[in-house]
């Protein structure tokens, strides 16, 4: 059929009005005010919804034409809604409050903060090479290159590069995977590993960046402090020390400036940006040039040598001579007199300065001298030793020197070698990341964030190899190892080589670093702000609140308190290595990230930059682990040791986050491949440990109806090995799938209350036998399955109305043997200790009837692990017939013990065979009457009635028998017990009844017959019959009589008594009880007197822990 579609001409509409969408629904409103949503009558199931999913829909657009789909409006989006909100969506952090979801009455409206767009070029690549080109290019490149040689200081920036150029692509990958929002490289590593990685890495990324920015400060305060305004100076610049409180007074003030500039807002930087980036420029075209005018004509700077010995001259000497002639007559020169004291006849001076000649040479002789090969190699030195140029010769002198002489040669104020000057320099390519930690102000990160950071690693790059190459090719050896340009009168080493004027990468130089300390100023707090707002670190989350434009200004606060710590060190050299732990931390973890997506192949994983490759990013992260190590093995560890920290408390703190990250994912590789592994070959007797499968009943409300079993369970695990906690619900899925998940979040608490570590899982079958079956059939998953089942007692049994609860106590025994498993049955379970608790003293006693493979004795020895059960000692009794030899068998049970490495005490309990008691015989009595009795209440109704009458008066007409004499009670009622006439629902006894079966159950309630029985109302009236010399026996009249019971159900009682007396005896007062556990008997038939045996058995003790072996051995003497 046809269906005619009209087409109305739209207008451009203003998007970009918050107000729009309020309007056209407000008309909407206005055209159909009848018009009313018709309720959804579905299931309550609610689906996973998404920022970009409303399900808003308005019935007069898709009613008609979209009929057949109408359902499902209103759980998912019509195609065009999708590509609506895909079209607007605000590529933002998660958590950020000022682009949450506004709720209201029409729909979801998304409130957009209006910031600066940037693009590639602003964005990514100048603030790149703002970093890069910083504070080591003019400050300490000339010096590396001088003491390490050029070879050297290639292989320095070759190692450096390579490893930021293989981050940049691992970074680049990740990037293009998906939006980017603010918050950068934080963003990237915590989706890509986890929030405890995500939180550790991205923590030290912000410290390495706020260092940064004191390395920044600092070099800018060096540059104003040593050659722009040396006057500035407060203390004497003479002494080391005093030049570091120089570097904390103005640091401090340039700290505040930039934190106040910043402050303001990101936009003004941007701008600054511009300008200090023509700085930049403007300075390496200046270093250039003056290389070619080198070539030409080389610069007129004079250095003066005393032998090898290069001498400073802060203009305190004009002439490089010791005399000189005036007049015709020979005067001292300045030089001389810093050397020498007295006149010149009678002068005291330094011997060296007595034994050599001085020597004046050009520092920069160009690029056509043959300075190259002089500077190919390095050149190290120790603390305060002498700069020298090896290549002259000198006459030595004695080490004795005149003390109260200052000598003005040129000294190394730190020891160098070549890891040290790794850590140091560094820090020159680490601005790589500059362009991602503003990824919320970019157009489109993922394709600004890859293109910038890379064109700025290779311009870089080519810049720095060029420059080692053209300052060892130009300048004198000597003079680049002369840090602060002490021999060129206090000239910038770099611009010496400079054109037109040296005062162009003076200013270029300060201005750079200015930048630079603004642009991680900028971008620490949006860092630290992105962590807060995730809420991974709890006390963090006070750093996440901002401005109204957006500007983290608690984070700034906290960047700039952080920063102070690094100015007050008060020297570059120190500062930079520390930042450089920082920073090959995160690329560390880049590189990891991106090589686990890689190998794990998530679909989720498709990044749109294609040119990475796994290898490439293992590769560079060895190159970051190792690079650590190399700059500073012990600043390495302090930082994998704060990372660390990070993350166990981040662990610890439980960050619920589901960012579907790749740790995730190794995990689940990892769990299959171990699971795999496990299912080749059961585990070895060494290795065995109690996996348990813990059976749960729950209440009315479907809370845990004994949650102490749980921290028995933990006593028992201490979180070592497999614990499965499972229920059953009765019902359907259908009907009773909301109460299964409450179950699960109830258990999932009590386990958490009780610090079980294990997991749930509730299931709803049509019975709990069936449940319990298939549980223990089929839980676990591959070689990681449980090995033994945990339950509770069934309490008050014979009370009960229903005989569910044992038969299913029974059926369970029945199935764990039956499938090879160990059975602990806790009896008492409510009366067990708490993980609160503390057992002073007190003894844990093992009744060792049969052996079991050793799971009695090794059950004790895992408890005492726990602190609850750790006083405790531990007993082991045995029993010995009258055959047996109870010395010899002590000793040989101590000699087992101790190959098997247990501490207990040793006794043998001797049981001599004797008469059966008569209380014997009459408990069996009781037993065998009462199931006889259970056995007649499965006749009709009426079979019943008539039976229960019938004994009824044949009770009555033997009490009107007896003597006159004696006291009768005619009145009161016989009470016999009720029986229930539900048989459990067993798998292989029938099938799966249909539910509407299940549902008639309640209507055969009116035709049980309701009756009491208990043990104290039996114990009563055979007192009160005894006292009318009338016996148990007279009133039932029910045969058999003593001489016709089952004589093994008296021999099994006569055990079951016998063993609770030596029990009772000599285990009364311990804190545990373990008993063998007897087995269920073959047929069905005496299930109910196997009961009773158990529970003679433990008539009496407070804790009881029955034990029942699965059929292998689990404990070995062997090591």
């Amino acid at each position: 059929m046809p269906t005619n579609f009209t087409v109305v001409p739209v207008e451009d509409t203003p998007l970009s009005d918050p107000d729009y969408d309020g309007e056209i629904l407000k008309e909407e409103d206005k055209e159909e005010p009848d018009m009313e949503a018709e309720p959804y009558s579905g299931e309550d199931t609610l689906r996973e919804t998404s920022s970009l999913i409303s399900t808003d829909h308005d019935d007069s657009i898709y009613g008609k034409n979209m009929a057949l789909y109408e359902d499902e409006m209103d759980s998912t989006p019509m195609v065009s809604s999708l590509l609506n909100k895909l079209a607007n969506y605000t590529n933002i952090t998660q958590g950020v409050i000022e682009h949450e979801e506004a709720e209201s009455e029409e729909g979801i409206q998304r409130v957009t903060v209006k910031g600066p767009q940037m693009g590639t070029f602003i964005g990514v690549f100048l603030p790149c090479m703002q970093n890069i080109l910083g504070v080591i290019l003019f400050l300490r490149l000339t010096w590396i290159v001088g003491t390490a040689g050029i070879m050297e200081a290639l292989a320095v920036i070759f190692m450096c590069c390579s490893c930021t150029m293989l981050t940049a692509i691992s970074m680049s990958a990740i990037a293009t995977n998906g939006v980017v929002p603010a918050g950068g490289s934080y963003y990237m590593i915590s989706r890509a590993l986890g929030p405890e990685f995500g939180g550790a890495v991205g923590l030290c990324f912000y410290l390495g960046t706020t260092f940064a920015g004191s390395m920044y400060i600092l070099g800018t305060m060096e540059i104003f402090l040593t050659y722009i305004m040396p006057t500035a100076n407060v203390f004497n610049v003479q002494e080391l020390h005093w030049m570091q409180n120089n570097m904390r007074i103005y640091g401090t003030c340039c700290l505040a400036i930039m934190t106040l500039v910043v402050f303001v807002g990101v936009k003004y930087v941007n701008k600054l940006a511009l300008i200090f980036l023509s700085c930049v420029v403007l300075s390496i075209m200046a270093i250039y040039a003056g290389v070619i005018q080198s070539a030409i004509k080389p610069p007129n700077f004079q250095i003066c040598l005393l032998g090898n010995r290069i001498l400073k001259n802060h203009d305190t000497f004009d002439k490089c001579l010791k005399t000189e002639v005036i007049n015709n007559v020979t005067s001292p020169t300045k030089l001389w007199t810093l050397f020498c004291k007295g006149d010149l006849g009678n002068a005291t001076c330094d011997e060296y300065f007595t034994l050599n000649n001085l020597t004046e040479i050009q520092a920069v002789p160009g690029l056509l001298s043959k300075a190259i090969s002089e500077n190919m190699w390095g050149h190290y030195g120790q603390y305060m030793s002498i700069v020298e140029k090896k290549e002259l010769n000198s006459i030595g002198a004695s080490d004795i020197m005149d003390k109260s002489i200052s000598t003005p040669y040129v000294l190394n104020d730190i020891a160098t070698f070549f890891t040290l000057l790794v850590g140091i320099y560094f820090p020159s390519v680490t601005g790589i990341m500059a362009g991602s930690n503003r990824s919320g102000d970019l157009r489109d990160p993922q394709r600004s964030i890859p293109t910038g950071t890379i064109l700025a690693i290779v311009t870089t790059s080519l810049i720095y190899i060029s420059c080692v190459v053209l300052f060892g090719a130009c300048i004198e050896g000597v003079v680049l190892r002369d840090k602060y340009g002490d021999s060129v009168k206090n000239t910038l080493v770099v611009s010496t080589l400079a054109w037109p004027s040296s005062w162009v990468i003076v200013i270029g130089s300060f201005f750079s670093c200015c930048g630079a300390g603004l642009q991680s100023l900028t971008g620490a707090p949006r860092i630290l702000q992105a962590i807060a707002r995730d809420g991974i670190i709890p006390f963090l989350q006070v750093f996440g609140h901002s401005k109204a434009n957006g500007e983290p200004t608690w984070a700034l606060l906290l960047t700039a308190a952080i920063c102070e710590i690094g100015i007050l060190i008060g020297s570059l050299d120190y500062v930079a290595p520390i930042l450089s732990m920082f920073f090959l931390m995160c690329y560390l973890f880049v590189n990891l990230a991106c090589a686990v997506q890689t190998l794990l192949r998530t679909p989720n994983w498709r990044p749109r930059f294609k040119f990475y490759h796994w290898s490439l990013s293992f590769l560079g992260m060895s190159l970051s682990f190792s690079l650590m190590f190399v700059s500073s093995w012990f600043y390495a560890l302090f930082v994998i040791l704060l990372a660390g920290c990070i993350y166990k408390y981040i662990e610890y703190r439980g960050a619920e986050k589901e960012w579907g990250d790749g740790i995730r994912g190794l995990s689940l590789n990892a769990a299959r491949y171990a699971l795999i592994k496990l299912e080749e070959a059961p585990p070895h007797t060494k290795n065995w440990r109690p996996q348990l499968l813990v059976l749960l009943k729950l209440d009315s409300d479907l809370g845990v109806k004994h949650p102490r079993l749980l921290s028995f369970t933990s006593q028992l695990k201490a979180g070592k090995g497999l614990t499965i906690v499972c229920s059953v619900l009765e019902g359907t899925y259908m009907a009773r799938g909301a109460d299964a998940k409450l179950s699960e979040q109830n258990i999932k608490a009590a386990m958490a209350k009780e610090k079980t570590k294990g997991f749930c899982h509730v299931v709803v079958s049509s019975n709990q036998r069936d449940g319990f079956s298939h549980l223990i059939q089929s839980a676990g998953l591959g070689g990681m399955k449980h090995n033994a089942v945990l339950v509770a007692w069934p309490a008050n049994w014979k009370q009960s109305e229903s005989s569910l609860s044992w038969k299913n106590f029974i059926e369970t025994i029945r199935e764990t043997t039956a499938a090879n498993q160990a059975l602990l049955v806790a009896k008492n379970i409510d009366t067990f200790p708490i993980n609160q608790d503390r057992l002073a003293e007190g003894t844990i006693d093992v009744w060792w009837i049969v052996h079991d493979g050793g799971l009695l004795m090794l059950l004790p020895f895992l408890l005492r692990q726990h602190k609850v059960w750790r006083k405790c000692k531990m007993r082991i009794f045995t029993v010995a017939q009258m055959d047996d030899n109870s010395i010899q068998m002590k000793k040989d049970l101590q000699t087992f013990l101790y190959h098997l490495r247990l501490e207990a005490k040793v006794e043998v309990v001797e049981m001599h065979a004797g008469d059966i008691s008569a209380f014997t015989y009459e408990k069996t009595l009781v037993m065998e009457q009462r199931s006889q009795m259970l056995k007649q209440m499965q006749l009709s109704k009426t079979e019943r009635e008539r039976e229960i009458q019938s004994i009824s008066d044949e009770s009555r007409n033997s009490i009107r028998r007896k003597p006159c004499g004696q006291k009768t009670s005619h009145k009161k009622k016989l009470h016999v017990p009720t029986v229930i006439l539900d048989e459990p629902q067993l798998i292989h006894d029938r099938n799966t009844k249909s539910h509407a079966v299940q549902n008639d159950k309640p209507t055969l309630m009116s035709d049980r017959v309701h009756m009491t029985w208990t043990k104290e109302k039996l114990l009563s009236e055979r007192n009160r019959l005894r006292e009318a010399n009338m016996t148990v026996r007279d009133i039932f009249n029910m045969k058999p009589e003593w001489e016709n019971l089952d004589q093994t159900n008296v021999r099994r009682m006569h055990t079951a008594v016998k063993l609770n007396e030596v029990v009772v005896n000599k285990s009364q007062e311990a804190q545990l009880v373990l008993l063998n556990m007897p087995g269920p008997p073959k047929n069905q038939g005496g299930d109910e007197n196997y009961m009773e045996f158990l529970e003679v058995l433990t008539e009496g003790l407070e804790r009881v822990l029955l034990v029942r072996g699965g059929g292998r051995e689990v404990i070995t003497i062997y090591s």
